[in-house]
């Protein structure tokens, strides 16, 4: 267990360096979980790999104003496979939107959707 004057240390520093991967990062740091951010793999880097109660999840970050390309969810499943972890796909702020065929693919390929609102 973190103390709290640490968790809101690593907070500050994960916004700073990261930007909006670094809020989310420190989301998932105030709720308990381990983070690591940018974990490199073939695929490309894992914005966020987040340890939680002995489970292991994959979180891909989408903020652009626009919808989910299907080409995001496939590779999100994949770099999951490769680190034999559950997906997540964070639509960060108001601007990006899932389409009809997104979310279908979403639900097909098991990947959790969670949206935040930026602060």
């Amino acid at each position: 267990m973190v103390a709290l004057p640490r968790i809101r240390l690593l907070q500050r520093v994960f916004r700073e360096k990261y930007g909006v991967v670094g809020e989310v990062a420190s989301r998932y740091l105030e709720a308990g979980a381990h983070v690591r951010i940018n974990h490199p793999t073939r695929f490309g880097p894992i914005h966020i790999l987040v340890y939680k109660d002995g489970e292991k999840y994959v979180v891909e970050v989408f903020n652009e104003p626009r919808e989910v390309p299907i080409s995001v969810i496939e590779n999100l499943v994949q770099k999951a496979k490769l680190v034999k972890a559950k997906p997540i796909l964070v639509l960060y702020g108001n601007g990006p939107k899932l389409g009809d065929e997104a979310y279908s693919r979403c639900k097909e390929l098991g990947v959790k959707i969670r949206r935040i609102r930026a602060r």
